[in-house]
């Protein structure tokens, strides 16, 4: 500022020096000519003035506007230096979630019925039918078993009810016996009880008649139980001779509905054991269902007939729709998640039992909540927070409430309000009250739904 003022004296002095020299030569001009009055201005004096104007201007503009004009230079560089000097702070907008969830579960595709087929009868097999893959329609035969010994079991079966119905008749014969002693029994009783009365024989006598008569009434009635028990071991005789001759039907294995076969574990002489060998697996694949577990913070948005779309990280690019078909309308204690069946068409045949898939429920929200980053959450003591950026620059903290996390983006609850900026990545010089420069982040605006 020193330099400035000195240029300006210097253009005062010269100015005036200048103004010395105009009246010097105006007081010549007029001592030259005798009748100033009535002559005008010579050309020389013209010159001279115009000279001096002249160079009045080029000192004004070198001593004059140009000093200036570097002054509020330098006084708008220090504004832009003192503008420049704060901070830079990436921040986002607040803003609110999608009106529809989503909610990704992943899952296992299984058959909508598989079923093992086991040997109902020992034996070995005779011959098969079908092997791994082959399409079977139900009580199709797929195997045959052989089994020479249940044919002698039959008719030993058979025998024992033959020795069964004999033992009913014997006990038949026994029992028309018994009761024709009874008869006579009863007979001599009511006799010799006549002749008590009129005094004939001694009471010792009729007592002896008398008893012998509950006998033989007793003895009949032990008859007709063993008439009703050997009619009970024909009547088991003959359901083991049924049993034997269902399992004499179990030697052609068949079927128990349509599907694929997905397993086979025997061959053409394999020694299979009743109710043991597994022989083939058969699942019913036109139909899948997958078994999702669904966190507690969702189950309550999970529904029977709920649209769900299943994406398979093996088939890019493609979608199948499928069902919720039921759940279990209760939390699993040890995880606290909530069972859920989807059921999907499989016509086509795309999908196998046994394929990983990501399901997505889509879940509509009446009332969507904010979301924010994950990047621009700040954990601390005192719980979470995050950094809001005012219209004026500063920086205040302002702890929220969490909801759902999915990773890139977080829910909030309470807290915030829609549109507020929050800075990203607070670091060590972003703290309680300092004023910023906010730089809205254009790149990931958008992107959260």
């Amino acid at each position: 500022m020193n330099e400035t003022q000195t240029s300006e004296h210097q253009l005062r002095a010269e100015i005036e020096d200048l103004k010395r020299q105009l009246e010097q030569e105006r007081s010549r001009t007029a001592l030259a000519h005798a009748e100033p009055e009535a002559k005008g201005p010579t050309a020389r004096t013209l010159v001279v003035v115009l000279v001096l104007v002249a160079a009045l201007g080029v000192a004004g503009y070198y001593y004059g506007y140009l000093p200036r004009q570097r002054r509020e230079q330098v006084l708008a560089a220090e504004s832009q230096a003192s503008s420049e000097s704060l901070p830079v702070v990436n921040v986002e907008k607040v803003a609110r979630s999608s009106t529809k969830s989503t909610l990704i579960l992943p899952g296992n595709i299984q058959a909508i019925t598989e079923s093992p087929v086991l040997a109902r009868s020992s034996g070995y097999i005779k011959k098969r039918y079908v092997d791994i893959g082959d399409r079977v329609t139900a009580g199709q035969v797929v195997a045959d078993i052989e089994a020479p010994e249940l044919q002698q079991q039959i008719l030993q079966a058979k025998a024992q009810v033959e020795q069964a119905n004999s033992s009913v008749q014997q006990a038949d014969a026994s029992l028309t016996q018994g009761r024709s002693n009874e008869n006579l029994a009863r007979v001599t009783r009511d006799r010799w009880q006549k002749l008590f009365d009129k005094g004939v024989v001694s009471r010792q006598e009729n007592d002896t008649y008398q008893t012998q008569y509950d006998a033989q009434h007793a003895s009949v009635l032990a008859l007709e139980k063993a008439v009703a028990a050997a009619k009970s071991n024909a009547v088991a005789a003959e359901a083991n001779v049924a049993r034997l001759n269902e399992l004499l039907s179990y030697l052609t294995v068949r079927a128990p509905f349509a599907g694929v076969i997905t397993v086979r574990n025997i061959d053409t002489g394999t020694l299979v054991t009743d109710g043991s060998t597994l022989l083939f697996r058969v699942a019913q694949t036109d139909r899948l269902r997958i078994y999702l577990n669904a966190p507690q913070g969702d189950a309550p948005s999970v529904k029977v007939g709920q649209r769900a779309n299943l994406t398979i990280p093996d088939l890019p690019g493609r979608q199948f729709a499928g069902t919720v078909a039921r759940t279990a309308n209760a939390l699993d204690p040890a995880s606290r998640t909530l069972l859920v069946e989807v059921q999907m068409d499989n016509h086509g045949g795309a999908l196998l039992p046994g394929m990983y898939a990501q399901v997505d429920l889509a879940v509509p929200r009446q009332d969507p909540p904010l979301q924010i980053p994950g990047d621009t959450l700040v954990v601390r003591g005192n719980g979470p927070q995050v950094a809001v950026v005012k219209p004026d620059g500063t920086v205040h903290y302002t702890l929220i409430q969490l909801g759902r996390d999915f990773g890139d983006h977080v829910e909030v609850l309470s807290g915030l309000e829609e549109g507020q900026q929050i800075a990203v990545n607070p670091g060590d010089a972003v703290v309680e009250g300092v004023k910023v420069k906010p730089v809205l982040n254009e790149k990931n605006a958008g992107k959260r739904s």
